[in-house]
Parts: C-alpha cells; structure tokens; sequence
C-alpha cells in the first residue's frame, strides 16, 4: 500500500506539470506543440484563440475594419465571412455578396413607405424615380442616396421613350445595366441586382417603386421642385411641370424662372387636374354629391340649393385645378393669370403642357394605418 502511494505521487505530479506547461506554451506561442496542447488542455478560455494561428489578432482586427468600410455590413456579418474564409479578404466580401441575396430576400415583404425622390434633367427632360427603404435612418445613408441619385440618371440617359409623359413602374429598369462608381458598391451590374445588393447593406428592404419621364416637344422647358432635400438632386417631394411657348422665337430664361415656381406651388397646393376641362366625370358627380347633401340640410328652396351647389362647386376647382388656384406666392393672382402675364412678358402665348407632384410613400399603407381600424373596431 504504501509502495502504490508512493508511485501515484509521481504519476500525478508529471501530469500536473504537464498541463502547466501546455497552458504556458499555448499562451505565449504559436507554433503546432500549442494545437497539440490546446487539444489536451482547454481549460481557462483559451480556446476562442485558435483561428489565430495563422492570423494575429492585430492583424484580424485590420481585416475587420478593412471589410466593414469596403461593404458598410454589420461587424458581426463581417466576422463571421472573415473566418469562414480564412481571413481572405476577397472571398469574404463575396460571401458577404451572397449572405446578402439571401437576407435581402426575407426582408422584401417587409413594408418600405420611407425613402428617396431622386431627379436629373436636362434642357428638354426630366426623370424622377422613387427608392424606398424602411426607416429615414437609411434614407440619410450615403450610399443609399449614391444608388437614387445614379438610377436618375441612368433613366435620363435611355433612349427616349417618344412620349410626353412616361410613368414607368419598376420591371422597366430592373434588367438594364447600371455602372456604380462607388468604392462600396460592385461596379456594373443590373439594376436589380444594385437594389438588392444596398438592401443587404444597409439591412433593411429596399425597393424601386416607381417613375417618371418628362420632355418637351415643342419650344420649352421642363422645370422642377424637389423639397426636403438632403443634397442636390434628392428629396420627399417633387414637382415637375412643362411650359411651351408658341413662338419658337420667344425667350426661355422667363420661362424657366416662372417654371420653377409653379413646380413649387405643385409641391405645395397638389393640385389634381390642369384644368376645369379635364376634371374626371366620375370626381366631378362625386363632389356634386356631396355638396347636394350639405345643401339639403339647409333646409331652403330647391333653386337656393342648386346655386348653393354651383357656388361650392366654383371653390372646389380652386382647390384642385391647377390654373384655377391661387398663387401660393401671391394668392392675389392665381395661376391662370399668371400665365397670361408671363404670355404678355415674352411676347408668345405660354401653356402649361404636362404636370406631376410625387411624395415618398404616397398611396402604401404602413403597418401602423392599418391596425388602426381593428383597434377602433375592439374600442367601440
């Protein structure tokens, strides 16, 4: 008995000794003996260093800093490229690339109701496309706002369509080539692939939603307002109007000038129709409706009502016909007059061709609207 004590004492103090060193080797060096050792010995948390065998931890970090600022992914996206690829750098962007296809995909049923109106124009065109997002955070982005701006200008520079006005949806542009000159972005590809590329950057669903394309035929101009603007070129809401003057002669620079401001009254007063003329039917008995119920109410002769009607009828055209709207910089004129001043000024008639007001997000029902009627239906 004695005799076995004594020959365990070694035993257990070889062993001893044994983890002691490998858990110095593994910290202080880097060569095979510590993977050997660190297979036997894992204890105090040292494992989570085994990947940096072959690459420093100072070097890792550059790495990670490196591939952040190349693809803006979120650092823990960028890690885990990083090591799966062994820290090469080139293969970890594309890996990032095809994690990207594949989170961008869930999110596209995600509600995008924020974002940008990106224009471009030129003498006789403009083109007005709008990219939404999930939140303004991501509208601020930079590259973001890099994609926007170069889908407008793409659209300015295709072909041109032959109409006026050219409303385009998205299936329009998604299979065109795009060049992006950006350091983050992949440089030529298709437009459908650029969205879904920023949209797995910037983690949110991003989507091409719609726009337009306005030109001129005759002698005029096309003018624009873009309002809330985070740079040049962008913004959350637009106006877009053309002006043409008879006489080919007549000079273009007022034109330009008071172009610019009706484009403004657009944004602001949305009006819906150029003229008395060219309201709907269907808008026009709507409202006829209406007014023929508030002056039923009245309670006075039926003659009374109708011209009660006619009268309301002459302020609703104020409200959404352009040339019958008060000028939003001096509500002393209304546009109509406006027009025939700027008509004396040049010594040309000027009309008013075509106009369109777009705002980000107009017309998608975000989440929140629609559970306000389910709560009002628990409510009552």
């Amino acid at each position: 008995m004695a005799w076995g004590q004594v020959a365990r004492r070694p035993i257990a103090s070889l062993l001893s000794r044994a983890q002691q060193q490998g858990a110095q080797v593994y910290t202080s060096s880097t060569t095979s003996q510590t993977h050997l050792l660190s297979n036997h010995f894992p204890q105090n948390g040292m494992l989570h260093r085994r990947f940096s065998s072959e690459v420093p931890a100072s070097e890792q970090m550059g790495l990670i800093k490196q591939l952040r600022e190349r693809t803006s992914a979120p650092i823990k996206d960028v890690k885990a490229s990083l090591v799966s690829c062994n820290w090469d750098i080139e293969e970890a962007q594309k890996d990032l690339r095809k994690r990207g296809v594949i989170l961008a995909a869930k999110k596209s049923s995600r509600t995008a109701a924020e974002g940008l109106l990106a224009m471009a124009q030129d003498e006789k065109r403009a083109a007005v496309v709008e990219l939404n997002c999930e939140t303004d955070f991501v509208a601020r982005n930079e590259v973001f706002q890099y994609l926007a701006s170069s889908l407008a200008k793409m659209v300015l520079s295709v072909q041109d369509p032959g109409k006026l006005v050219f409303p385009f949806a998205p299936a329009y542009l998604e299979n065109m080539s795009i060049n992006l000159d950006h350091p983050k972005l992949s440089g030529e590809t298709t437009v459908r692939d650029a969205v879904t590329e920023v949209a797995a950057m910037v983690g949110e669903n991003v989507k091409l939603r719609r726009g337009f394309m306005f030109s001129t035929a005759g002698h005029g101009v096309v003018s624009s307002y873009l309002h809330n603007c985070p740079r040049p070129g962008l913004g959350r809401m637009a106006g877009l109007v053309t002006l043409e003057a008879e006489d080919s002669s007549a000079p273009l620079d007022a034109l330009k000038r008071v172009g610019s401001s009706i484009a403004m009254h657009i944004v602001a007063q949305k009006p819906l129709f150029l003229s008395k003329d060219l309201v709907s039917a269907a808008a026009l008995e709507n409202e006829r409706d209406v007014l023929r119920t508030q002056a039923e109410k009245s309670g006075k002769p039926p003659m009374a009502m109708e011209k009660m009607v006619e009268g309301r009828l002459r302020k609703y055209f104020e409200e959404v016909v352009l040339l019958e709207q008060k000028y939003v910089v001096n509500d002393s004129t209304n546009i109509k007059t406006l027009l025939n001043d700027l008509s004396k000024e040049v010594g040309s008639k000027v009309t008013i061709g075509n106009f369109v007001r777009m705002e980000v997000g107009e017309g998608i029902e975000r989440p929140e609207e629609a559970d306000v009627p389910q709560a009002t239906a628990r409510a009552a």
